[in-house]
């Protein structure tokens, strides 16, 4: 099978399985994660339990526009966009005020983590899907992040709703996104490099 028809059949297929409120595994602009619409606080318990990783511990949120960012954010700030518009990789931006969102995906502090996804197969998914997508790298948590689809544990692959076949024989190691908190007045943390 070539990698165009994977495309189409494992969009359909994704979305049918997000809208179900299950967990697929899928290719980001940075590792393999595993996803679940963000806007589904029983998909995200499911998510947080095969990960195996503690409540308190957030996700990042994927969108597909910077214009999505403020459907889930009540004030973005003005610092935000200008770091969007410079960044050469993936940025991950910890934002104040989160909304529209699943609840137990919101940090106790009331913030949320957003990424504006780059990779053509997840920037596709969610533009069709019309929601955000949690995304956390597809290891249980506390062990090393998998860097291409083939270093992924096969005990946690078998514990999803679907597996995305495209893009999987890529061989191009990637690495998580640079991770940035801000606040209202513009301060700016940097949580990873």
């Amino acid at each position: 099978m070539n990698n165009s028809s994977d495309f189409s059949l494992d969009l359909n297929k994704a979305i049918e399985v997000l809208k179900s409120g299950g967990v697929i595994l899928c290719p980001t602009d940075t590792v393999w994660g595993l996803s679940c619409d963000a806007t589904n606080a029983k998909a995200v318990e499911k998510l947080f339990e095969i990960k195996k990783r503690p409540l308190n511990l957030s996700m990042i949120v994927l969108v597909a526009t910077d214009v999505a960012i403020q459907q889930y954010v009540k004030e973005v700030p003005e610092i935000a966009w200008e770091l969007l518009e410079v960044a050469d990789k993936p940025l991950t931006i910890v934002y104040p005020g989160a909304k529209n969102l699943a609840q137990n995906l919101i940090a106790a502090d009331g913030s949320i983590a957003i990424r504006v996804c780059k990779d053509d197969f997840c920037n596709a998914l969610i533009s069709r899907y019309r929601k955000p997508l949690v995304s956390t790298s597809a290891n249980y948590s506390g062990e090393p992040t998998p860097l291409i689809f083939h270093e992924i544990s096969e005990e946690l692959i078998e514990t999803v709703d679907y597996v995305i076949t495209y893009n999987q024989e890529n061989t191009t190691k990637s690495q998580p996104s640079s991770v940035i908190k801000l606040g209202l007045g513009g301060e700016i943390e940097i949580i990873r490099k």
